[in-house]
This record gives C-alpha cells, sequence and structure tokens, in this order.
C-alpha cells in the first residue's frame, strides 16, 4: 500500500473570541484556573446547525491554530523540559495545525455561544463544534505516558515563549 499527501481544504463555520491577544501567559487548557469566558460567533450560513445545541453542557470545538506558522516534529511541551514528538503532546506546532478544546457552554443567543472557559487567541477560526458526551467520549484512561507525574501542575501552569517563533507576529 502507498500512502500519499493529499491535500484538504477547510472553510471555517465561524471565529472564536476571547481576551486572549498573545499566546504567552495563556492557559494550558480549558479546565485551567487561568481560562476565561469567550464567544464563538457562528456564521450565518451555519446558523441553522446550532439547533438543539443548547441542551448539553460542554462542547469539542475543533480549530485552527491561525497564527501558527510552522511546525516542528519534535516539541518541548508545557510541563516539561524534555524534547517530545509532537504527536505525543498538544502543543500548537502541529503539520496540520488543528487544534481541540472541551468547553463549557453558558448560553446560546442566535448565532453566539457564551462559553464559561476558553484558552484559545482571539480571532481564532472555527472547523467543527460536536457535543462532548461523557459515554462517548471519555474511555477509562489507563496509560498517560510522559504526562503522568506531571497532570496535577496543568491547572495553574500559564504558557510561556517556548512556541514564539512558531507564531506570525
Amino acid at each position: 500500500m502507498t500512502i500519499k499527501n493529499q491535500k484538504i481544504e477547510f472553510s471555517s463555520i465561524g471565529v472564536i473570541h476571547s481576551s486572549f491577544t498573545n499566546i504567552e501567559g495563556m492557559p494550558l487548557q480549558p479546565n485551567s484556573e487561568h481560562a476565561r469566558p469567550g464567544t464563538i460567533e457562528i456564521l450565518s450560513d451555519y446558523s441553522d446547525g446550532l439547533k438543539d445545541l443548547e441542551g448539553f453542557s460542554h462542547l469539542i470545538l475543533l480549530y485552527n491554530f491561525h497564527q501558527s506558522k510552522k511546525f516542528r516534529l519534535q516539541v518541548q511541551p508545557f510541563l516539561d523540559s524534555e524534547l517530545r514528538g509532537v504527536f505525543a503532546t498538544r502543543a500548537p506546532a502541529r503539520p496540520n495545525q488543528i487544534g481541540l478544546s472541551v468547553v463549557e457552554i453558558e448560553k446560546i443567543e442566535g448565532n453566539i455561544i457564551y462559553l464559561k472557559n476558553l484558552d484559545m487567541l482571539d480571532g481564532t477560526p472555527l472547523l467543527d463544534i460536536k457535543p462532548y458526551i461523557p459515554e462517548f467520549d471519555a474511555p477509562v484512561c489507563t496509560k498517560k505516558g510522559w504526562l503522568e507525574s506531571m497532570l496535577s501542575q496543568h491547572c495553574k501552569t500559564k504558557t510561556d515563549n517556548r512556541f514564539e517563533n512558531d507564531y506570525i507576529k
């Protein structure tokens, strides 16, 4: 079997608005104590897709790291001082610049989704929304790799400038 690199194009369905305008000092994950409220503005072409979403408490957001300008296959992730394979991390310096966050809905008004906890830059293009369902999305996890001993630190840690050179200035 031959594997070839295929070009894939996506269009945003909306934009994420947050108080974070710089990657330094952002929360590591949306469940961090540093996460902040924000909104998603869904483009009018897609607003009918929000029907029934208010019945869920949490969402999975897929978005584009729009300020990322390059990737590395090995990175020094937040919470660590060793180089790790990028696919063993949640670092933003990724080949396809796709981010994923689970966030909590506060309310939905028209084409605006108000969120309690964001960890992405203002102006981030939103690619997709999926409802978070614990029975589907939270299998029993038995191995947490290199992060096993560091997980208790993530809620109190903010990002630093280690990926600054990977971003557009």
